[in-house]
């Protein structure tokens, strides 16, 4: 917790520095510039309130209510313009100035005017101020909420940045009082008025955003706290808190850290269109998206007709790959789902690109029921001969393309997890091609995979690994069910198999044994003519319990009809046990998968 702290409080320091935080300056220093000694102090700590509250919980809940984070901008436009006016107006400063005073009984007993204004003023750019927060922010803030450290995280992030404007601050104040002191005082208040207003206008018009895209394009390694954010020692604690790294390289090559994805604003929950219009801006082109090549059977579109790039310029695309027995696909199903509901009327389109594994994920009817059995209504697409997966230079499922209105591949994520970074570049694509983006999609059904499960395998000599005697391809007699304990993440066939590269299938007395570490165990089967088959489930050499058996066994017995993936087991947390399964002659098994 202390590497993230000292992390957080730096990067907070490095913010300070960035391109990003040029367009709130110029109204930091005028409004620092005027006023008493304790008015710079005022700004600083009603910015650090502000920015604090607003990464911590503002930002969510006006995401979540489908405002975004407009209103917050409004309210700093609206400050700045009647400081600004109030300076190139003596009297009403005044006036402006006197009830805000009561406020100052909670600042420095130092001598001087101006903390309660301040104090508003700096309240005002926080808001503005909050976008500057780099997307490692997020990542910390995030792992910290799982601990109860959210509060620590955002205020040592916080008070990095404040100490630097401070010094900024005073270093502009003291360069006015110089010319303050030349006689140039009531020139220099109107001046220094203008440039509020100018400000206000700036952010009004998003000349603010425009200029943070700009450096974003063509200045890419101006990120001064790009090295702390990539540091090993802090992506190794984060990944020591979160248990959780890569399993995947994305298919363009690019890294988590410093690659294009990374520079996605997750930080900003309830992101404006400002904002999504600065993380677009931050999103490559990484090529022409390719043409959906090699499809067979279409569905859910307008006569089962296939569906062109072409067709859908202007749409923003999400080409997902994934096939219909793969647990990780389905997992990631909650989300497209939610995304899609979410997201259609502002212009998303998803098509789903189901790339087999086994060859009865090939058959047309198997995929209908698939789509029928999760409910998806977007577009999905067979790809038998992986025609479009090769198109793409996909290498495993599930897997991510986001295309851009004008046809161009500008996000790629491969494999679970990256669901909020996912969202946000899809708000961001959007957004520039002129939607106004509103709530985020609300997935349900979510299942959060065991952090340390055993590995999937395969029951054909293809990929087969983990068992205690290898399978070999024809027919064999595999002995009796093992008796004896086997090692954890060990396999084990018994009685009869014809096994292939891919299936292995039941003949007599057939049975499989497994010592796993996970939540759920699920297994790919199929019976031949899909005539209902039984397979007896067993936990720890008993029948199992209802309590922990999976949504498909019943008096623990799973009744094999469809060719498909089956939960055989759904504990209540993350355990150690031995699965013993007893096959009807005629069923076959495909693969195993663990979470």
């Amino acid at each position: 917790m202390l590497v993230l702290l000292g992390f957080a409080l730096l990067a907070g320091a490095g913010t300070a520095l960035s391109p990003c935080v040029l367009p709130v300056l110029p109204a930091l220093l005028s409004a620092g510039g005027v006023g008493g000694r304790r008015r710079p102090l005022g700004i600083v700590l009603g910015l650090s309130i502000t920015f604090t509250v607003t990464i911590v919980g503002v930002a969510n809940l006006v995401g979540g209510v489908g405002l975004g984070s407009d209103p917050l901008r409004d309210v700093a436009i609206a400050v700045l313009l009647a400081f600004g006016i109030a300076l190139l107006l003596p009297g009403l400063a005044a006036r402006l100035e006197a009830p805000l005073s009561r406020l100052a009984r909670f600042g420095p007993r130092t001598t001087g005017d101006g903390f309660a204004s301040g104090l508003l003023v700096g309240g005002a750019l926080g808001f503005v101020y909050t976008p500057c927060a780099s997307p490692i922010l997020a990542a910390v803030i995030s792992v910290s909420a799982a601990s109860g450290k959210t509060l620590a995280i955002a205020i040592a992030y916080a008070a990095g940045s404040a100490i630097v404007l401070l010094l900024l601050t005073l270093g502009g104040r003291r360069l006015l009082e110089r010319v303050r002191t030349a006689g140039r005082g009531p020139a220099l208040q109107r001046g220094l008025g203008t440039i509020m207003i100018i400000t206000a206008v700036a952010i009004a018009t998003n000349l603010d955003v425009n200029f943070d895209q700009f450096v974003a394009q063509h200045i890419p390694n101006v990120n001064v706290t790009a090295g702390l954010e990539c540091s090993p020692t802090v992506t190794a604690r984060l990944h020591e808190i979160t248990g959780h790294r890569p399993k995947f390289t994305p298919a363009n090559g690019s890294a988590a850290c410093g690659g294009a994805t990374s520079q996605v604003r997750t930080a900003a929950a309830g992101a404006s269109q400002a904002t999504l219009l600065a993380a677009a801006g931050a999103l490559p082109t990484l090529g022409a998206a390719p043409r959906f090549t090699e499809t067979q059977k279409w569905f859910n579109t307008p006569g089962n007709r296939p569906l062109t790039l072409s067709s859908l310029r202007g749409h923003v695309v999400l080409v997902d790959f994934w096939t219909y027995t793969c647990i990780n696909c389905i997992r990631t199903l909650p989300y497209l789902k939610a995304w899609d509901a979410a997201y259609r009327r502002d212009g998303l389109a998803i098509v789903g690109v189901e790339t087999p594994e086994f060859a009865f994920e090939r058959d047309a009817g198997n995929v209908a029921n698939a789509i029928g059995q999760f409910g998806l209504r977007y577009p999905v697409a067979q790809d038998n001969n992986m025609g479009t997966w090769n198109a793409y230079g996909n290498q495993a499922w599930p897997a991510d393309y986001l295309i851009d209105a004008h046809g161009n591949v500008r996000y790629a994520s491969v494999g679970e997890g990256d669901y909020a970074k996912t969202e946000t570049a899809i708000r961001a694509l959007l957004a520039e091609a002129g939607a106004s983006v509103g709530g985020r999609g609300r997935p349900s059904g979510v299942v959060v995979p065991s952090r340390q499960a055993t590995p999937e395998t395969y029951l054909g000599t293809a990929r087969a690994q983990g068992w205690l005697t290898p399978p070999k391809t024809g027919v064999g007699d595999y002995g009796a069910p093992a008796t004896g304990s086997l090692a954890l993440n060990e396999f084990a066939y018994s009685g009869r198999w014809t096994i292939s590269a891919q299936p292995a299938e039941a003949l007599r007395g057939a049975g499989i044994d497994v010592e796993f570490q996970a939540k759920n165990v699920y297994l790919v089967l199929s019976s031949p003519g899909g005539r209902p088959l039984p397979v007896r489930v067993l936990l720890d050499g008993r029948p199992i319990r209802a309590s922990a058996a999976g949504a498909d066994v019943r008096s623990g017995v799973v009744t094999v009809r469809r060719q498909r993936l089956y939960t055989l087991v759904s504990l209540p947390r993350n355990e150690r046990h031995r699965l013993s399964l007893r096959f009807a002659p005629g069923v076959s098994g495909y693969a195993f998968t663990f979470g």
